[in-house]
């Protein structure tokens, strides 16, 4: 029989079994998936800027992705981003401030203002310098125009003004046109009493060449109130006085060269008269008034 030692418990030199059912299971870790995501949580927060920004593009690169395969328009997508990142930016003072309206007259201003149509505060990078230059080139006043978005605050309206030629009056109705006969409809005839009058229907498609050939004879514009289209083909002269000089429908030119002359020989213009007729081709037939006139015959034959 084996010695045994008093106080010595012997042991099997065979292992334990394990216990069966846990073969092949880890065991579970005391911090727990909880414990995970939060580090994984701690480690997103400590990224260096530059490396968030870059994760931050890519998912909005792949929300652009997401948002075409759904079927919705990149148009309307574009649209969204464009209004959200204005907005953002008008926090930090992007908005609209001042509005400088370069090249237009004291009149024309208040109408290309008006076709801007903004208000002050709103985001700048919001505004649609597009849709600003259609809205400006559609006043009547404007030839050409510029919009210019100065960062942050100011928007900048160029502008190239009609040139206004002439008062146009026809069926009860006046206009102030432009070098080409277009009518400005911002502009008020009444206040431009300095203008020639023309009047007459069409009579602003050809008031370009007839103001061009009675401008060029001062005695005759400083005597001048009307010209008067007659039948769409040759014009009236009416003079202030009451008087009236009918040009020819061709050679319009040669006819005031005739009046030129008749002037200068008999001061006609200062002498007054009913009627000149240059209809006639060398022909100048002059109707005095009912006053007896003096300075000499008031009859030419052009000689």
């Amino acid at each position: 029989m084996p010695a045994t030692l008093r106080g010595v418990r012997q042991t099997s030199a065979k292992p334990r079994a394990k216990a069966p059912g846990k073969v092949g299971k880890p065991r579970a870790s005391a911090k727990g998936p909880q414990s995970a995501t939060k580090l994984r949580a701690v480690r997103i927060v400590g990224l260096p800027p530059t490396f968030a920004l870059a994760v931050a593009g890519l998912v909005l690169v792949v929300g652009v992705f997401v948002t075409l395969a759904t079927g919705d328009r990149a148009q309307a997508l574009a649209h969204n981003t464009q209004t959200a990142v204005a907005g953002r930016s008008a926090e930090f003072g992007f908005r609209l401030r001042k509005i400088h309206v370069q090249g237009a007259s004291p009149m024309a201003r208040e109408a290309v203002l008006a076709a801007v149509n903004l208000r002050v505060g709103q985001p700048i990078l919001d505004v649609d310098l597009d849709a600003v230059r259609k809205s400006v080139e559609g006043v009547g006043w404007v030839k050409e125009v510029q919009i210019v978005r100065l960062l942050p605050d100011t928007l900048v309206v160029a502008v190239k003004e009609r040139k206004t030629l002439a008062v146009w009056q026809n069926n009860g109705r006046t206009w102030v046109i432009d070098s080409g006969g277009r009518p400005i409809p911002e502009a008020d005839a009444g206040r431009f009493p300095d203008l020639p009058l023309i009047v007459g229907a069409e009579a602003n498609l050809d008031a370009s060449e007839i103001l061009a050939a009675v401008n060029s004879r001062p005695r005759l514009v400083e005597r001048l109130e009307a010209l008067v289209r007659v039948d769409g083909r040759r014009w009236d002269l009416r003079l202030k006085d009451g008087g009236l000089v009918q040009l020819p429908a061709v050679e319009l030119e040669s006819a005031l060269i005739q009046l030129d002359q008749l002037d200068q020989r008999q001061r006609i213009l200062d002498l007054g008269f009913e009627r000149i007729d240059l209809r006639e081709p060398g022909v100048i037939a002059v109707r005095p008034r009912a006053t007896p006139l003096t300075g000499g015959p008031l009859v030419s034959d052009g000689a």
